[in-house]
This record gives C-alpha cells, sequence and structure tokens, in this order.
C-alpha cells in the first residue's frame, strides 16, 4: 500500500510539474478559447467578443506586423507597436543629416509620413484544419528526406491554391503538433506600412543591453506605423496614391489603466516554444548549439561596436544587426542559467522514463511505442556529431553579409528553375518580390571593413573543422600556404574584385541562370558555387533528421495523450494565441521582491547623461514640473512606466496588446525578466513574468513630449 502511495504521489507530482495543473500555463490557439470557462478566469466579455468567424471582434484588431505583434488603434489603419518593432523602420529613414534614431520622428500630418520599406502586416480571417491533405502526401515506403519534401510540397500547393482563389490574401500552414497536425490561416495582407512616430532611441532602448531582460525597467518601447491600401481598398505596394486602411475592428483605450492584482490578458502571435520536447533536444540546447551562439554572438557584437564607434554612419549601418545579436545572446544566456537551475534536462528525463513505463506495461503500447525514445535518442547522437559543422556552415552563408548575397543570388538561379511548388519557400513566385527587397536592404547595410573581419572570423572557424567535416571550398583557399596569410590575402583580393557591393549591379543578377553566373567569374559568386555542394548535403540530412522527428514526435504525442489522459496546448508556432493572468510582481531569489510598476521617477533616477541611460532634457523638466496630466497612478503618485504581469509569452509577443478585463488596451507587450527567458522550454508561475510598457506612460509622452495631441484624438482619447 505504501508503495502504491508513493508511486501516486510521484506521478501527481509529475504531472503538475510537467503540465502545470495548478497554474494558468497557457498560449491557447483560436481553436481553444470556445473551450475555457473565461468568466471564471476573469474575462468579462465572452468567447465571441475575442474571436467571431461570423463578425467582428478584437482579433480584427490584432496584426502580424513583420514577425512582431501590433494593433490598429484607429479607424483610420493607425497602428501600435513597439519601438524595436519598428526599429528598422526608423533606422532606414535615418542619415547623419536626419537623425530620426536619436531624435524621434513625428510626422504632422500623414502627407510626412515615411515608407517602412520592407514591412508587412497580416490580419486573421480564417482558419481551418487541413492535417488530413497534408499528411496524404506521405507514403509507406518513402524515406524521411521523401516524406519531408513530400509534406512540404502538399503546404506549398495549398497555399498556392488557396492564395488564387482568394486574390490579395496570405495564405499559410502551421504545423501546430509536429507531424500530426496542420492549420491554414488565411489573412488579408497589407504592403504599405509608414511610420508615424517614434521616441527618440534613449526613451525608445531605456537602459539599452544592460536593462534588456531585465526589471525593473523604465523603457518606452512603442512607436506609431499606418497602414495603407490602394484607393480601391485593395493591398498594394508603397504609392503615394493609396490612401489609410480602415480596419473592421480597432482596440479601445483604457486611458486610467490598470493596478496590482488586475487581471489581464492578451492576444498575439508567439514565435515558438519547445515544451514538449525531449530530453535530448533539451540537452543539445544546453550543451551544444546555445553555448555555441553565445560565444560567436559575443564575438560578432565586439566587433561591431567598435566598428560603431568610428562614425556615426557606421553607426547607423550597424545598429540593427547589433541590437538583434544582443538581444539574442543575452537570451540564451538567460535561458542556459534556468535550464542550469530548474535542472531541466534531469527533470524531463525523469518523465521521460515514468512515460517509457506506462508503455511497457502494456503489450500493444510496447509493440507500438516502446522504440521511440530511443530512436529520438540516435538522432541527436548525429546531430551532437555534426554540430560544430553544421554551425560553422550555416554561419559562413549567414554571417558575411556579401557572401550571403551571392549564396541567394547562386541558389536562386537554381531554385527559380524548378516548379513553382519545389522550390524553398523564400523563391517562389508568391514571395521572390520580397526577398529582393530584402536583400537590396541588406546591402544598404553593408559595412566593408565590418564584413571582412567577420568573413575572417568564419573561414578560420571553417579551415579548424577536422576529419570529414572539412569544407573543400575553404580548402581550396588555403591550399599550401599558412592559413591567415592565404585567407588575408583572398579577403582582399575578393572584396577588391566583387562588383555585388554595387546594387545595380545586384539587381542585374536576379534573372540570371546558373550559366550566366557562372561565366562571370564574380568572387563571391564562385565561392557561393563552391559551396553550394556541401550546402546540399547538410540541408538533405536537415530534412531526414525532420522528417524521422515528426514521425516519431507524431507518435510520442499520442501516447503523451493517453498517459494523460487528455490534450494539451500545441506549442506557440507563431500563430494568434491567447494568454492571461494578473498583475503581479514576483521575488527572483532570497529576501528580494520586485513590484509590478516601475514610474518616471525610475528614469530620473538612472538618468547618468551617457548611452544608455541618457533622457532628453524635456523628459527631465516635465518630472521636475510633475506636469503628469491625467496620466498619473493615484496610489503612486507618478506616471506608471512599465509593468509586470504573469501571463504566458515568448519571441512574437512583442509589441502584444495586454488588456484589461473588458477588452480595453492597457499596456503594450515587449519583453520578459531575465529568469523567464527560459518560457521558450518551460513556465513557471513564481518566475515567469513578462513585461510591457503602460499605456499611461504611452500617451503621456506621445502628448507631452511628443507634442502629438492629434494621436491621442485619432484614438478616441477624451479630456486631456
Amino acid at each position: 500500500m505504501k508503495r502504491i502511495s508513493s508511486y501516486i504521489l510521484f506521478l501527481f507530482v509529475f504531472l503538475s510539474s510537467c503540465f502545470n495543473i495548478f497554474t494558468d500555463e497557457g498560449m491557447y490557439p483560436l481553436s481553444e478559447i470556445y473551450k475555457l470557462d473565461l468568466k471564471s478566469k476573469g474575462f468579462q466579455i465572452n468567447a465571441k467578443e475575442l474571436y467571431n468567424p461570423d463578425g467582428i471582434s478584437l482579433v480584427d484588431g490584432i496584426i502580424n506586423l513583420s514577425g512582431c505583434t501590433a494593433l490598429f488603434v484607429s479607424s483610420d489603419g493607425l497602428i501600435l507597436t513597439n519601438y524595436h518593432c519598428a526599429f528598422r523602420a526608423i533606422q532606414g529613414v535615418t542619415t547623419k543629416e536626419r537623425d530620426y534614431m536619436h531624435s524621434g520622428f513625428l510626422a504632422k500630418n500623414r502627407s510626412e509620413e515615411l515608407q517602412a520599406k520592407g514591412y508587412t502586416l497580416r490580419i486573421i480571417e480564417s482558419y481551418k484544419d487541413v492535417s488530413r491533405e497534408v499528411l496524404s502526401a506521405v507514403r509507406r515506403k518513402m524515406s524521411f528526406v521523401e516524406q519531408t519534401k513530400a509534406i512540404e510540397k502538399k503546404i506549398k500547393k495549398i497555399v498556392v491554391r488557396t492564395e488564387k482563389k482568394h486574390p490579395g490574401k496570405r495564405a499559410e500552414v502551421a504545423e501546430m503538433f509536429k507531424g500530426k497536425t496542420y492549420v491554414l490561416f488565411i489573412y488579408t495582407y497589407i504592403k504599405d506600412v509608414r511610420l508615424v512616430y517614434s521616441p527618440p532611441r534613449s526613451i525608445g532602448e531605456f537602459g539599452g543591453e544592460i536593462d534588456n531582460w531585465m526589471w525593473p525597467r523604465h523603457t518606452g518601447d512603442f512607436s506609431f506605423m499606418r497602414a495603407y491600401v490602394s484607393p480601391y481598398g485593395k493591398s498594394a505596394d508603397y504609392s503615394l496614391e493609396n490612401v489609410p486602411f480602415h480596419p473592421k475592428k480597432y482596440i479601445k483605450i483604457a486611458p486610467q489603466g490598470v493596478n496590482k492584482g488586475d487581471f489581464v490578458f492578451m492576444l498575439g502571435y508567439p514565435g515558438r516554444t519547445y515544451r514538449h520536447s525531449t530530453s535530448y533536444f533539451f540537452s543539445f540546447e544546453e550543451n551544444v548549439r546555445m553555448p555555441y551562439v553565445v560565444e560567436l554572438y559575443k564575438k560578432m557584437i565586439s566587433i561591431m561596436e567598435k566598428m560603431s564607434k568610428k562614425g556615426r554612419s557606421i553607426a547607423i549601418k550597424l545598429a540593427p544587426r547589433i541590437r538583434g545579436l544582443s538581444n539574442a545572446e543575452k537570451n540564451y544566456r538567460g535561458k542556459l542559467k534556468g535550464m542550469k537551475r530548474l535542472n531541466l534536462v534531469k527533470k524531463r528525463r525523469e518523465e521521460e522514463k515514468m512515460l517509457q513505463n506506462f508503455i511497457n506495461a502494456d503489450k500493444r503500447h510496447k509493440h507500438r511505442y516502446g522504440h521511440i525514445l530511443n530512436k529520438i535518442c540516435d538522432i541527436y547522437i548525429e546531430k551532437r556529431i555534426y554540430a560544430e559543422y553544421d554551425q560553422v556552415m550555416k554561419y559562413l552563408l549567414r554571417n558575411s553579409n556579401l557572401l550571403n548575397l551571392a549564396f541567394k543570388v547562386y541558389k536562386s538561379s537554381i531554385e527559380r528553375k524548378k516548379p513553382d511548388t519545389e522550390r524553398d519557400s523564400v523563391y517562389m513566385e508568391r514571395n521572390f518580390s520580397r526577398t529582393k527587397e530584402f536583400m537590396l536592404l541588406s546591402l544598404k547595410n553593408f559595412h566593408e571593413q565590418t564584413d571582412k573581419i567577420i568573413f575572417k572570423e568564419m573561414l578560420l572557424r571553417a579551415f579548424n573543422l577536422r576529419g570529414n567535416k572539412r569544407i573543400p571550398a575553404v580548402d581550396e583557399i588555403v591550399r599550401n600556404v599558412e592559413p591567415e596569410k592565404a585567407i588575408n590575402a583572398y579577403i582582399e583580393n575578393s572584396y577588391k574584385l566583387t562588383k555585388i557591393k554595387n546594387r545595380n549591379f545586384l539587381i542585374g543578377l536576379f534573372g540570371k541562370s546558373k550559366e550566366q553566373l557562372d561565366k562571370m567569374g564574380d568572387t563571391f559568386i564562385v565561392l557561393a558555387k563552391n559551396l553550394y555542394p556541401a550546402y546540399k548535403k547538410l540541408k538533405k540530412r536537415e530534412k531526414r533528421y525532420k522528417g524521422a522527428l515528426d514521425n516519431l514526435l507524431a507518435k510520442l504525442i499520442d501516447v503523451k495523450k493517453q498517459f494523460l489522459g487528455g490534450d494539451f496546448i500545441p506549442d506557440a508556432n507563431s500563430t494568434l494565441r491567447l494568454t492571461y493572468g494578473r498583475i503581479k510582481g514576483y521575488s527572483p531569489s532570497d529576501a528580494v521582491y520586485f513590484s509590478p510598476f516601475t514610474t518616471l521617477k525610475g528614469i530620473f533616477e538612472k538618468n547618468t547623461g551617457e548611452i544608455p541611460f541618457s533622457v532628453p532634457q524635456k523628459v527631465l523638466d516635465l518630472y521636475y514640473e510633475k506636469d503628469f496630466g491625467c496620466f498619473k497612478h493615484k496610489d503612486l503618485n507618478d506616471v506608471p512606466v512599465a509593468m509586470l504581469y504573469d501571463m504566458d509569452t515568448t519571441g512574437g509577443n512583442s509589441g502584444s496588446p495586454v488588456f484589461n478585463s473588458k477588452g480595453e488596451l492597457v499596456g503594450l507587450n515587449f519583453d520578459r525578466v531575465f529568469e523567464a527567458t527560459i518560457n521558450d522550454y518551460a513556465w513557471n508561475e513564481s518566475y515567469s513574468r513578462s513585461i510591457g510598457v503602460d499605456i499611461r506612460f504611452i500617451l503621456w509622452f506621445t502628448q507631452k513630449f511628443g507634442g502629438a495631441d492629434y494621436i491621442l484624438k485619432e484614438m478616441d482619447i477624451k479630456n486631456i
């Protein structure tokens, strides 16, 4: 009896830790909203007010903005999102003479709104399960590579067919459970997005990388943009003839904000989580992939920061890349710390042992599922063998701006000869114009001296690979000469002779065939050609891994559901999700408690006059004068800047609206605390806290500092 009780207790603890019985963990897909008892959670609106496929709901006001979340806040297509989500647009219109990154940007009227090049937005219209159709592409005797290719091709056919049936719309098939469940989403798609207002970078990124992923936080991470369409209301490329888009729904703002303990919820597009992954995946991430990326990114950031000190024009070019790398590097460090603190690999292995015991206890289960975990283990053993080679190949092709451009051009000449649905996605007809646009934007930020140093670093790493992991194209560069000397000479010669850094030359390459490119003899195109066979082998191996893992993980999900006696929420995959919680502080360590609001006082206290804690004088003056307007929190006697809540978020939730219980906007999500970087792998009520800009700060700053009263009026903010 004692042994049985112990087993039941252990199983209960296992279920509680793995699936968070007592908490409200969850990024709920649209399909799950109607299953929730919303009233008992704290909602004062019903499921149809959240999502109504036959009418208008909050979902109609939520946007996927080039990978971030955003929302409509006026009937004329005014968009509110994070400063860091609009950063590429701000940097794109910044020059040494018109330094909008430094001073901020305000369009005093719509004719002054500036094009946000490369930005698009999507608004969800409908979804449906297409799992049966997708999986019908798989045949019994297919290899894992063939299975992966067949599923990819089927998905592309569904997307192309859907977009042909719905001209001007955008279709995507999202994998909800690996190798098992696929959902087709149809979106309104808008290609003309413009910048309306952004604060100075000193506010939009106040605290910089020092405060990034940290609390207390005082960052005014917000910006306004606007969506435009053709005079006929159709999606169109940027044109002065275009008119503001009129959304079905725009979000009502609650300028009074929220208080400690208040219920809040969020609708947004979280990127990816991996909570249903195995211990083998977690171990690979903790011990192999993430440490390599952290070390490489640190080195690249250091290189670019040194270069940025040589001139403002260089700093402007390198700013987006430094920002992105720094954010990822610190995020990975937080994840690594969290994995060790939680002993995540060991815990998952204990959970898998329990699951394996459940499988072995039934002959039918053992026959069907008994091999799964061992086979997954075998795949990750092989992945470890190739890990360094794979990382070097990927970052060699990605990190040098010119090699990256040359490789995309060369690959395009191969892919564009294939039938449309057999091409890599970025080379399909529906995507190719965007691919070319991003390549040209990448060239705009090219800085030759920085590119040379990074290229050399990756060539040396490639040369130092050993045994059968050597890359022939790199060996050809070095031959019998001393490696560093040979690489230096190769780099100087390549950058001197290449024409790819010329915009017009690059544009002229897009339509050329492989044979035409071969004859040109451009140094970077030659290297791209020589690297292509190694790249193909790598991609083939990755497709084999994916096919095998999808097959195994689909079965693992089946047996987990039987073990648990019910369904569970699929990992985030950039589709629209609902999460909810409370305004809530937390204790990161013994005897330390963080309250859930920061205020203008904190900006004043952190001010040093030097980046990243340099506050514009006007902000200081407003604080000295206590000019808080109607945006003061009565208990704090100050304007709230940022707030904490225990909702379940991850990357992609940047820009997500934070709603009160009535569905009114009270803040804008932009970050997590350092302890919650582990959210991608595990969520816990005690440390998982996300950070949002308080709506009161957004309104106060836009009015008092920006002088943009017209924006507040457009958002129906009265009595200001």
